[in-house]
């Protein structure tokens, strides 16, 4: 097992988060995720501009 992800292993999880937090969260669930994946991309650019300005100082 190389510790990759595949699509078999991606549809068992989406089924298992299916059963247990019903159709009805899952677009929830998803804005939220997206929200944090924004809000993290955000702050690591914000870190790495923070760092060339440190360089150039």
């Amino acid at each position: 097992m190389g510790g990759r992800i595949g699509f078999p292993e991606l549809v068992v999880i989406l089924l298992i988060v299916l059963l247990l937090f019903g159709a009805g969260k899952l677009p929830q669930i998803a804005k939220s995720m997206g929200e944090a994946i924004r809000e993290f991309k955000k702050s690591m650019n914000s870190k790495d501009e923070d760092d060339k300005n440190e360089k150039n100082s």
